[in-house]
């Protein structure tokens, strides 16, 4: 299963966690986490997790977010900073894989 870039961006368009990278990054992997769940699968078949940050000094707070979901998984895990992502209100874009 290969989830694409996730963001904090709920069904009526609005932003969550705005100026919190660690809100934003829990609500994308609840987000992973229901899509896995619909497809049937769970994070635990998680081997893959790729973020992409505005700002890489931010990854202690991303990293806890993230660890709060695969502190017992360990997928193999990139952090990338970019320029910018779709909207300048989203700090956190997440994408993996799972094999079931």
């Amino acid at each position: 299963i290969e989830v694409s870039g996730t963001t904090a961006v709920d069904e009526e368009s609005n932003v969550i966690g705005l100026d919190s990278p660690f809100e934003q990054t829990v609500y994308i992997l609840k987000k992973i986490e229901e899509s896995l769940i619909k497809l049937g699968a769970t994070l635990n078949n998680v081997i893959r997790t790729r973020i992409f940050v505005c700002n890489i000094n931010q990854w202690e707070e991303i990293g806890k977010a993230h660890s709060m979901f695969f502190s017992n998984i360990k997928p193999a895990t990139t952090m990338v900073e970019v320029n910018r992502l779709i909207d300048p209100r989203l700090l956190v874009e997440i994408e993996v894989s799972a094999i079931i």
